[in-house]
């Protein structure tokens, strides 16, 4: 089995929020396991940077705000201390398996079951003879330490201003700054780039050497890509490539089936994407090859002789081990990313109890799709934290909004430039401009995501949280409802392998199904909303339409050729592919349409030119 980066698994675990995955790599790479930070927040990485200095003895520089370029230095230097961390903890870990021996058995049984690594950890032990020195020896050659990617949302790219109020240059933007503390680091990683395209943020990453390749064709920083579709890749890929930058991975999210915020696509599901990467991934590597060779002769920088590697890796939804084999075997993705049931484990994330206890207890009702975002964005999260409790205590005294301490979504226009909509200076200023109830609770909805997702790592570690109080958001998939309890790290990752099972619900639906139904009642949305809709949103909505039953059509013909696979669900899949074609037919039907346009129409006027006039109500 190829394993992703010559990871010793098959699965890896993606950035959440700002700080649920802000030390994993501590906690989890030196077993091998791949995961990733958010770099968004520099003064959640300088406290971290802080607590980890004394608790491992490492030096470490307090880096003020007020210094020119603090955000870029302090997420070097965070960086450079995880990564000093682990190489140390990975070290250990080797040595402790070369002499321990229910340490290594413990961590076999961790292994996928078809693994090149076990199997000749398998072999040395049954060989018996020198099998410390054995080991040792073979783990030098063949085991490597989880990758320590980043994570950086590419539309939070504030411009920042000096101590005069001065702009200063785009260098300084908070996105670009992450990047150049990331490029300037000693990691040898991967960037994931999130939330869409920015061209002046691509743009600079021609600025750092590590990008491109060497002499060999391999690179020291990677590019990965988090994206919903093909065309998007191919459209980032090209403008990446004409730049001499090569995309390393296409990590693939499922846009409503996935924790934090949810981007949904225009209908088209995981299953008929995942199904046009593996066919055209080839067309999109070759694409981007020719390219990036052009490139890089033009600023004479060594060319690669032969097409450097091209993950594909999927996440969202993911919940047991078969759907996590189906998508490794039938799709050839390279990797399955698990995020939310890693909430449950402590020895993994950064959470705080009072949350992990609420996060196991919370059912499917209570996992929902909120507006809380600032960005605009639906965000998933759960019922019941904190921050929804000190909201409702604030809004009874009458005061509205976040004190804004951190302002990394001050991205709206406001009387005095860029504002956060979830600061009381917005709020405030916006209260007396509302014109309903329904207007005042839409914008007191939006919270502070800046400090409210950062505050669990800083509460787990005892760091005060200083400032006024916003509680904790939290941003769990729908996935969420079938993981009920706290779970070692032990029996989570047997999970993902097969080998033991913590969901303890019935009635799990496959991801699949679960991703068709959040997308069907999306649909069914927007279609009743479409009285204040114009023809151009009616043919997105039809197009939308036309996607899902193509992905339905898509599920009915792999489910029927995959016949070994998922045979105890089967009858259920079956039965809901053919309620969620029917109920997909009948949204936007010819009659829905018909009375639609005329309420269009003669809601704009009675004597109008357009071409709905003769359709009756």
């Amino acid at each position: 089995m190829t394993h992703y980066n010559n990871s010793a698994h098959t699965f890896h675990i993606p950035v959440m929020g700002l700080a649920y995955t802000i030390d994993t790599p501590v906690r989890l790479a030196h077993f091998g396991i791949s995961s990733c930070i958010s770099i968004t927040d520099d003064d959640l990485c300088e406290k971290m940077s802080a607590y980890f200095s004394k608790k491992f003895n490492l030096p470490y520089q307090a880096i003020s705000a007020k210094a020119l370029d603090h955000r870029a230095q302090r997420v070097k230097q965070y960086l450079n201390m995880v990564d000093t961390i682990v190489k140390q903890k990975f070290e250990d870990f080797k040595a402790e398996l070369a002499e321990n021996r229910p340490t290594l058995d413990k961590f076999m049984e961790m292994l996928p079951n078809k693994s090149a690594l076990k199997e000749g950890l398998e072999q040395i032990m049954a060989e018996g003879s020198q099998m410390a020195e054995n080991v040792k020896a073979y783990l030098e050659k063949n085991f490597l330490p989880g990758n320590i990617d980043v994570n950086i949302m590419t539309k939070v790219d504030k411009e920042n201003r000096d101590e005069k109020n001065n702009p200063l240059p785009v260098a300084f933007n908070d996105a670009h700054a992450s990047l150049r503390g990331f490029a300037e680091s000693n990691l040898s990683s991967s960037v994931v780039l999130s939330a869409g395209m920015n061209p002046r943020l691509y743009s600079y990453f021609e600025n750092f050497a590590d990008f491109y390749p060497d002499q060999n064709g391999n690179f020291k920083k990677k590019i990965v890509l988090k994206v919903s579709d093909f065309r998007s890749a191919s459209i980032q890929s090209a403008f990446l490539a004409k730049k001499g930058l090569w995309v390393s991975e296409y990590r693939i999210e499922s846009g409503l089936n996935c924790g934090g915020h949810a981007f949904a696509t225009d209908g088209l599901l995981m299953g008929p994407i995942l199904q046009e990467f593996a066919q055209k991934k080839s067309e999109l590597a070759n694409a981007a090859y020719s390219l990036m060779a052009k490139a890089l002769e033009l600023k004479q920088l060594p060319v690669p002789a032969q097409i450097p590697n091209m993950d594909v890796t999927v996440q969202g939804g993911v919940g047991t081990a078969e759907e996590h084999d189906f998508l490794l075997q039938h799709y050839k993705v390279a990797s399955v990313g698990w995020g939310s049931p890693f909430l449950l484990v402590p020895e993994a994330t950064a959470v705080d109890e009072a949350t992990r206890t609420l996060l196991a207890g919370a059912k499917e009702e209570d996992l929902y799709l909120s507006n809380m975002s600032p960005l605009g964005v639906p965000f998933n999260t759960v019922r019941g934290t904190t921050n929804e409790l000190l909201k409702q205590q604030r809004a009874e005294k009458n005061r509205y909004g976040s004190a804004c301490p951190k302002k990394y979504l001050a991205l709206t226009p406001g009387e005095d430039g860029l504002v956060c909509t979830a600061s009381r200076k917005y709020q405030e200023q916006k209260i007396n401009e509302l014109l309903t109830e329904n207007d005042i609770e839409a914008m007191m909805e939006k919270s502070c995501l800046c400090v409210g997702l950062s505050a669990p790592a800083l509460i787990e570690k005892g760091i005060p949280v200083k400032g006024e109080q916003q509680g904790v958001v939290i941003c769990p998939g729908p996935n969420m409802a079938y993981f009920t309890q706290e779970v070692s790290l032990y029996r989570m990752v047997r999970h993902i392998y097969g080998n033991d099972n913590v969901i303890t619900v019935q009635h799990r639906p496959h991801m699949f199904i679960k991703e068709l139904d959040l997308y069907v009642k999306h649909l069914e949305k927007e279609a009743a909303n479409l009285t204040e809709a114009n023809a151009q949103q009616l043919k997105k909505l039809k197009a939308f339409k036309q996607n899902l039953l193509d992905g339905i059509a898509h599920y009915e013909n792999l489910f029927a050729q995959n016949q070994n696979w998922f045979t105890e669900q089967r009858g259920a899949i079956t039965t809901a592919l053919i309620q969620y074609r029917q109920q997909t037919e009948r949204l936007l039907n010819e009659t829905e349409t018909q009375t639609v346009d005329a309420y269009i129409c003669n809601k704009q006027c009675n004597a109008c030119q357009c071409q709905t006039k003769t359709a009756t109500l």
